[in-house]
């Protein structure tokens, strides 16, 4: 009998100590648009714990702010409760976890893009990531006879890193070469210096894949001719014009998907590695496989590169 009355005063103990000290707000929670809002902006690494710790301190702050109000404190500017809810939601959630730590993945909304720039697909520790590749053209100045000085160069920026740097000269070579194919008759490149940069200025890039990006993004330039919004590529040229395989598909693809793109071109190779992903990852998405430049052409400037070459040469 002492054993059970003993239990009992200890059970009837731990139910009083269960019991919350205050009593919360019927409207206190987390929507699940803020739980987007913090996968999307704040945790795109892989794995959970990022996204633990945000949540944590939401529930933090409203712990504080709950027991703040029951009990006539004052807080801080930075920790008060500023909205007149207490669910947090997409439009309250900076109040509690501060200012998206990424920003929108389009530089550009506009459709079709400005001529001469092209979305890149980029593999980084965060995962998939969209890559603007810009270029924009500088006439350069006459001799005495009228004619261009010296011959047309490029110019990059954007700290790049040693191998994308040679892949900036490999595709300039490339975009020259098949400008000569589609318009024999065409003198941009050497009329113009061109000035290739790839934002955000203040973030190391390196790697070789954005190599058909580069050729794109130039020969947009010198056609004048402007590539889709919902397009991007990804994908290592060589000096002949072959696309490589490349990396981090599956975080490409993922990138894609969050930027809105619907049409993705991929190296050949890397056709098995897109089959293999997930099929709510491929809904939607128009994959094209490349093994040649001419390929990634006719995708993404509208027309057969075999036709405008002909066509050229018959003039």
């Amino acid at each position: 009998e002492e054993q059970a009355e003993e239990t009992q005063e200890k059970g009837e103990k731990s139910s009083e100590s269960d019991q919350p000290l205050f009593d919360l707000p019927d409207s206190i929670g987390i929507e699940e648009s803020a739980l987007e809002n913090i996968v999307r902006w704040y945790c795109r690494e892989a794995g959970v714990r990022n996204l633990e710790k945000h949540i944590n301190k939401i529930t933090r702050k409203l712990a504080l702010q709950v027991v703040a109000e029951k009990e006539g404190a004052e807080l801080t500017e930075k920790s008060k409760r500023k909205s007149d809810t207490w669910l947090v939601s997409d439009r309250n959630l900076d109040e509690y976890v501060g200012k998206p730590i990424f920003t929108s993945d389009r530089l550009y909304e506009k459709d079709p893009l400005p001529h001469g720039i092209v979305m890149g697909l980029a593999w980084t520790s965060m995962g998939g990531s969209a890559l603007y590749i810009e270029t924009q053209s500088i006439e350069r100045g006459k001799d005495g006879e009228g004619k261009p000085k010296g011959g047309g160069t490029l110019k990059t920026t954007g700290q790049l890193g040693e191998v994308m740097s040679e892949s900036t000269q490999i595709a300039y070579t490339v975009a020259r070469a098949r400008l000569a194919q589609v318009e024999p008759e065409s003198t941009y490149f050497e009329d113009y210096d061109i000035h290739m940069h790839v934002p955000e200025g203040a973030t190391p890039k390196d790697g070789p894949s954005a190599g058909v990006t580069m050729v794109t993004a130039m020969l947009s330039l010198a056609l004048d001719k402007p590539v889709k919004n919902d397009l991007a590529m990804t994908g290592e040229i060589s000096l002949t014009g072959k696309v490589l395989p490349v990396g981090g598909i599956k975080e490409k693809t993922m990138a894609a998907r969050r930027a809105g793109i619907k049409t993705i071109i991929f190296p050949h190779e890397n056709k098995r590695d897109f089959d293999e992903l997930p099929e709510y990852l491929k809904d939607g998405i128009d994959a094209h496989f490349a093994s040649d430049y001419e390929e990634v052409f006719d995708v993404a400037l509208g027309g057969q590169f075999a036709l405008h070459a002909m066509h050229s040469q018959e003039l």
